[in-house]
């Protein structure tokens, strides 16, 4: 698009809602929300956001919303704020109109971003730090916001889940690093969006069996500037923008509805989308970071500030933390969400350190604005909705507590079933509340078994293999002398350190990934598989790989373990045929014979006495899923031991015959059917699947 310099572009009130741009008949509409500004300019840039085309105060003020009406204005030109006021930084006020901002509602973002000096709302040489006064003009290096409309396409009244609470398996995928080494027909999209909908890609995953794609931060984000710094990137996109736009790097041109035309793609093949959000801290950092968008805009109003102003409260670990205590914050992420929902067509989020979004100066609150808002909102209260239930705050660990109907990223699981393979003492109790859904966290605030998250690993750790290779982290290439990453990772190399050659280390990390993922998949509660732990891939022992946008973190699609992808196929699509491993109800011991129950064996086929519940030398366990009358019975042996176990199976007073389903060993000699208290030899380190028909 050739658009010039017009003097005749005609600026007047407008409207006070919506806020961002709004292309409407004869123009566009602007607004911006800022409590504290004394002026907002209004810059009009062309096409490429390189050519400054017009420069214009938004001449309304209604309270906090300044706005105006630009007659004439075409879709497809950038534009930028600049925001005046006073720059007391004591006092948490930091305007300088020598930065151009960019919008918070940007809904889709022009140029490439540059680290310079310019972007900094300070002098970096001066003595005084954040306290001087940068007068750099940084526009020429500063991302624009493009003029888009939404009503492009078309919106979506209701998201459809394409899985029910109790069949879906959610599969946690980076977009880059997920298709950036893949053989597709169209090679161009290569570690974009639009890869997801190559049907290599989705062959794949149909094949695999999820329901749910995660993907990692696809909002718009920038690189940190003590990676650029190190020359490293932020590989893992947890340093957001914008909460309207998708990053530019993953659409194959300009056009941010590319992203929903992947989505529509993705729901035709039947798959859930789900974003994983960060509406807990922005891009710019602590008082020492760049003055980019909302730090320029309102400092005060976006982010909460520590009790000297100057400061920011850090609950987040990444220098700020945004201020859900403010209704326009609470406002701008509800404007978000509905808008991803809406426009873009999402199923759901995942949100990061979710305890902000409840987080009042006084901690944690399960009925703040925020989330009641959700729960109330008639279009996103039918969204699917994950928590990771912790930040650093006071009071920041609240698994369990968030609203019903959310899931929650259950840590407790993860640990527990790591250090169960790994062979501690003592956990076998825990095991069985893990396996059972974590009923003791959930079932007392009347909340249900898919509601707990189950998982081993996500992109924050080592991945499945790393946990059986690596005793320890190995994280020197991200630039900070191993320091980073998980310290306890529950993790055991079985006896080497890293990758061998020695056959018989290797056979024992591949029965424990197998029992492992076996144990994932019978677990009641929602599963999630980190994408690329079914080949088998490693990250090297680096259990902090988020700097790294290289060969560490992308799926290496021509090696694998196709053995290890087969039987994950198998486990999901087992999981997918038994009802019993989904329960949409905890259970428990039951009232007469024909109802539901669970039941706990030790080895001789006896129920669990509570010496055996004791022992912390207990090694193995058997689990029965009893089912209602007409529903076949599972029963489930964890055999951790190093060594084969003989283990009798329960007998039954309603059928004759226990049929084997599916067992984590390769090398296990397993008959098709046991006689009711028969004997079964389980090799080590292995899992195995059983059912009765009633």
């Amino acid at each position: 698009m050739s658009v010039k310099a017009s003097s005749t572009w005609k600026i007047s009130l407008g409207d006070t809602y919506p806020i961002g741009a709004t292309p409407v008949e004869g123009g566009v509409n602007f607004v911006l929300v800022s409590e504290r500004a004394s002026a907002v300019e209004l810059c009009i840039f062309d096409a490429e956001g390189r050519e400054q085309l017009a420069r214009l105060y938004l001449p309304g003020q209604c309270g906090d919303l300044w706005h105006g009406f630009v007659e004439g204005l075409p879709t497809g030109l950038c534009y930028g704020y600049r925001v005046h006021g006073p720059y007391e930084p004591e006092r948490g006020q930091r305007f300088n109109p020598n930065k151009l901002l960019l919008d918070p509602y940007a809904k889709s973002i022009a140029g490439q971003f540059k680290w310079s000096q310019k972007h900094f709302g300070y002098d970096r040489r001066s003595p005084l730090k954040d306290l001087s006064y940068s007068s750099s003009d940084n526009a020429a290096c500063m991302l624009k916001a493009r003029i888009v409309d939404p009503s492009a396409v078309a919106k979506i009244d209701a998201p459809t889940w394409r899985s029910n609470a109790c069949t879906r398996v959610i599969y946690e995928l980076h977009v880059k690093g997920f298709s950036q080494q893949i053989e597709l027909k169209e090679r161009s999209a290569r570690g974009t969006l639009t890869a997801l909908a190559e049907p290599e890609i989705l062959a794949y995953l149909k094949g695999l069996g999820v329901t749910t794609l995660e993907l990692l931060p696809v909002h718009a984000f920038i690189d940190d500037y003590f990676l650029h710094q190190r020359h490293l990137k932020n590989y893992w996109g947890y340093n957001t923008l914008g909460y309207f736009a998708p990053h530019q790097a993953y659409l194959p041109d300009s056009d941010p509805f590319v992203f929903r035309r992947v989505v529509d793609q993705l729901h035709e093949a039947g798959f859930e989308v789900v974003l994983d959000v960060v509406y807990n801290h922005t891009a710019e950092g602590d008082q020492l970071g760049p003055t980019l968008s909302m730090r320029g805009i309102d400092n005060e109003l976006y982010y909460r500030l520590a009790d000297d102003q100057r400061h920011y409260v850090n609950d987040t670990g990444c220098g700020n933390t945004l201020n859900m205590d403010h209704p326009r914050v609470v406002q701008l992420v509800m404007d978000s969400l509905r808008y991803w929902v809406e426009f873009q067509g999402v199923d759901g989020f995942r949100f990061d350190l979710a305890t902000i979004l409840g987080r009042r100066r006084s901690g944690f609150d399960p009925h703040h604005p925020l989330l009641v808002a959700i729960q109330q909102d008639p279009l996103l209260s039918r969204a699917l909705m994950i928590a990771e239930p912790w930040d650093i705050g006071p009071g920041g660990y609240q698994l369990g507590a968030f609203p019903n109907g959310w899931l929650e990223w259950n840590d407790k699981y993860r640990d527990c079933i790591r250090r169960f393979w790994r062979g501690d003492a003592g956990v076998v109790p825990e095991f069985a509340r893990r396996i059972h859904g974590s009923a003791d966290i959930f079932e007392p605030r009347h909340r249900h078994p898919a509601e707990s998250l189950n998982f081993i690993t996500s992109h924050d750790g080592f991945t499945l293999r790393d946990l059986v290779s690596y005793q320890h982290r190995h994280n020197r290439a991200n630039g900070e002398n191993n320091r980073d990453g998980h310290h306890e990772n529950f993790s055991s190399n079985s006896g080497h350190e890293g990758e061998t050659a020695k056959s018989e280390i290797n056979q024992r990390r591949q029965a424990l990934q197998r029992s492992i993922l076996m144990t994932l998949m019978l677990s009641q509660g929602t599963p999630m598989v980190l994408a690329g732990d079914e080949r088998g891939r490693t990250q090297r022992g680096n259990n902090n790989a988020y700097c790294q946008d290289n060969e560490l973190n992308w799926i290496d699609w021509a090696q694998g373990d196709s053995d290890l992808t087969k039987f994950t196929q198998q486990l999901i699509a087992e999981r997918a045929q038994q009802p019993l491993l989904g329960c949409p109800d905890y259970i428990h011991a039951a009232a007469s014979h024909e109802e539901r129950s669970t039941l706990w064996f030790n080895a001789t086929g006896e129920a669990m006495s509570d010496a055996d519940w004791h022992r912390p030398d207990l090694c193995h366990l058997g689990y029965m899923l009893r089912g209602s009358l007409g529903e076949p019975s599972l029963y489930m042996i964890f055999n951790r031991s190093e060594r084969e176990q003989i283990f009798r199976l329960p007998a039954l007073n309603y059928a004759a015959t226990w049929r084997c389903k599916i067992c984590s060993s390769e090398s296990a000699k397993l008959e098709s059917e046991y006689a009711a208290a028969a004997e079964l030899r389980l090799p080590a380190l292995s899992v195995v699947l059983l059912s009765a028909a009633r």
